[in-house]
C-alpha cells in the first residue's frame, strides 16, 4: 500500500465524519465578528458545493458526508492528474535525452 492509499483513506474517514464538526464559527469568522468587521463579507463569486451539503439529499448530514466524499474525490482526481502529467514529460525528457 503507498502513502497516497492512507492519505486517501484517511480523508474519506473525515470526510465521513464530518458532520461531528463543530458549528461554532471558525477562527477568521470569529476576529472578523470580535473586531467588527463582519458586514463586509461577501458572496463567493462561485459555489459548487454551497455551505458543504450535497444537493438533492434530504438529510443533512448524509448531505454533507457526500459533499465531503465528492470534495476529496475531485481534488484527489486533479492531484493524480498533474502528478501523472508531471512523470509522463519528465519520462519523455529523460527518453530524449
Amino acid at each position: 500500500m503507498k502513502w497516497w492509499h492512507v492519505a486517501l483513506i484517511i480523508s474519506f474517514l473525515v470526510a465521513v465524519a464530518s458532520p461531528l464538526a463543530s458549528s461554532s464559527p471558525d477562527g477568521l469568522e470569529r476576529v472578523a465578528k470580535d473586531q467588527g468587521f463582519v458586514a463586509l463579507e461577501r458572496e463567493a463569486p462561485f459555489q459548487l458545493l454551497a455551505d458543504y451539503i450535497f444537493p438533492g439529499v434530504g438529510n443533512g448530514a448524509l448531505a454533507t458526508i457526500l459533499a465531503g466524499l465528492a470534495g476529496t474525490l475531485v481534488i484527489f482526481g486533479l492531484v493524480y492528474g498533474l502528478a501523472w502529467l508531471v512523470r509522463a514529460r519528465r519520462r519523455s525528457e529523460e527518453g530524449l535525452s
